[in-house]
């Protein structure tokens, strides 16, 4: 197989492909001599498929044989009708991405076969998936998937090897909306915190245009759509345009479209200026507030501690999104790499490091989990019973690979087995994540109600999950991997990747030196003035939760304060012999 990999923004309104040679990333141009691939699919009249420039001039004359900004509805059951097909978003998705992998091979003037596929941050592990799919109908091994604003600080951090600093990436693309703080620091880019909505980008913005000029017609956008289409989908053009143009103008001259979609120098124009359309637009740059601000609390940084702010995607060049940018941060974004092609320069950056590439051989990059994973749990409210609640075990934004146990117990007496449900997402509910699967636990020996059970998740950068759980009381340990998130890994890849991830796995309960030490400390609990009793129960409490969570830092810590504490008393906690006594 090739050794040759290619990097792939697959972007709600436009798409595009590039290259690492020669030590460094080249975008690669299309048939029509673009870089950008709008991704839209069309079907004429004889059943042949159009994609991107063609597919784009269609949707305007016939937009029911039309379909665009599908990358929204990736991991939905939705489905569109174009002439006598029905097509899904990873069909559709897949017939972009095979456009793409032709003019690439055209380009290099060999096969692709692999490539690394860009997403939005807070794309779930549905999305996720359904992005991979399309990438296998369209003949490729997905080796990677890479969040955007991940590749775009990839592209910056590439050119400015020995910068020191923390940024924050706006990514506001077609149909999606991302930020993610992140730190560059000796060649090192480390993800701190993500956030994101998937359904807030620059077509949302179109529309707002759309509207507001339908509006001095006395008409609305959706019914609109319904009665006049070719007025609409040509209203859409021209909003689009004039959406573009207010980067160098105050006011812009909407044509407005006959119901055949016909416009010429005798068009009735609709004046709008910047500040009409940034009241009108106010909505959704107030939508914007809510995921910055979530990754700066995650982050637990404040918006002057942000060195550079950069801005990703063709959206962010709209004026009212600068000055909003502006007036959070305090200093004015940056924008020195096209926002438009940023992403798909660092994909192709990330293939290289996954090829062992020289030219990035001073480069590491460290990334976060950008979903909290967790299990359901039933919870007990007075004398009731309730299921269906959620507890996480990694919670979002911790850094992978990462390694992560809980404890918890049975609800009835003499229970013998317990089924762990796996989730993904951040609601109190499990109704409202996304269900990874199952793990059973059985063999538990009769006893009370609250037998203890220790769950702990491992989760790699390969997005591999290992679920295990270990019973106490009788020994026995369960295990199952989960590959949902892992991105087109054979059965002995994820095998190997399986092992790497036991070096993760910190058992510090287990430790003959750490259970002696828990004994000691429990009958020096007992002997104490009553003065020090609370200090020194509170610091085992917190010892035993730490040999619980797998957090090696946590735990070291949690250990020397607990020493510290014994060492005030005249007691040296490490000097304890066999039997576990030692003089006090």
């Amino acid at each position: 197989m090739s050794e040759l990999i290619v990097g792939i923004d697959l972007g709600t309104t436009n798409s595009l492909c590039a290259v690492f040679e020669n030590g460094q990333p080249r975008l690669i141009a299309n048939a029509h001599g673009s870089f950008l691939t709008p991704s839209v699919v069309g079907i004429l009249e004889d059943e042949q498929v159009l994609v991107g420039s063609p597919a784009k001039e269609l949707r305007v004359t016939q937009p029911d044989r039309c379909s665009y900004a599908f990358k929204r509805y990736m991991g939905t059951d939705r489905k569109v009708k174009l002439g006598k097909q029905k097509f899904n978003s990873p069909e559709l998705s897949s017939l972009v991405l095979r456009s793409l992998k032709e003019d690439a091979e055209n380009d290099l003037g060999e096969s692709v076969t692999q490539a690394v596929i860009t997403v939005p941050a807070y794309f779930n592990d549905a999305q996720r998936k359904a992005t991979k799919k399309a990438g296998e109908m369209a003949g490729l091994r997905v080796k990677r998937i890479i969040n955007e604003p991940t590749a775009a600080a990839l592209t910056y951090g590439f050119h400015e090897p020995d910068a020191d600093k923390r940024i924050i990436v706006i990514d506001l693309g077609g149909g999606t909306f991302d930020v993610t703080l992140m730190e560059i620091f000796e060649g090192t880019l480390e993800i701190i915190s993500t956030a994101g909505e998937s359904f807030l980008g620059g077509e949302d913005f179109t529309d707002r245009l759309v509207a507001t000029v339908l509006k001095t017609m006395g008409m609305q956008l959706e019914p609109a759509e319904m009665k006049t289409p070719l007025l609409v989908s040509r209203l859409r053009q021209e909003c689009d345009v004039a959406k573009r143009a207010f980067s160098n103008q105050d006011e812009v001259h909407v044509r407005i479209p006959n119901e055949a979609g016909e416009v010429d120098e005798n068009s009735k124009k609709v004046k709008v200026t910047q500040e009409a359309y940034a009241k009108v637009s106010q909505r959704l740059m107030d939508r914007l507030k809510t995921p910055i601000g979530k990754a700066l609390r995650d982050g637990d940084c404040n918006p002057d501690e942000i060195d550079d702010v950069i801005l990703v995607g063709g959206a962010t060049r709209m004026p009212i999104l600068k000055n909003f940018i502006k007036d959070f941060f305090g200093r004015e974004p940056l924008c020195e790499h096209n926002p438009d092609e940023v992403v798909a320069l660092g994909s192709a950056i990330q293939a290289a490091l996954i090829l062992d590439d020289a030219a990035v051989d001073d480069m590491v990059m460290t990334d976060v989990c950008p979903y909290t994973l967790g299990v359901e749990v039933v919870k007990q409210f007075g004398n009731r019973m309730a299921e269906g609640y959620y507890t996480p075990v990694i919670h979002r934004n911790t850094t992978i690979p990462v390694s992560k146990e809980e404890s918890f117990s049975t609800v009835m007496p003499n229970q013998s087995e317990v089924s762990i449900t796996v989730y993904q997402g951040e609601s109190r509910r499990v109704k409202d994540n996304f269900k990874l699967g199952d793990l059973k636990v059985s063999g538990i020996p009769p006893g009370p109600a609250g037998t203890e059970v220790c769950v702990r998740f491992t989760y790699d950068m390969s997005g591999i999950l290992e679920v295990e759980a270990f019973v106490p009381m009788s020994g026995k340990k369960f295990s199952t991997v989960f590959t949902q998130h892992a991105q087109d890994l054979t059965e002995s890849e994820v095998d190997d990747a399986v092992n790497r991830m036991q070096s993760l796995k910190f058992y510090p309960r287990d430790q003959v030196e750490n259970q002696r030490l828990v004994l000691l400390v429990e009958r020096v609990i007992g002997e104490v003035s009553p003065m020090h009793r609370e200090d020194i129960e509170q610091a085992l409490d917190m010892f035993e939760q730490a040999m619980a969570s797998g957090d090696r830092d946590f735990f070291e810590t949690t250990k020397q304060g607990l020493l510290m504490m014994l060492s005030s008393l005249g007691i040296d906690g490490l000097e304890i012999d066999e039997s576990g006594e030692t003089e006090i």
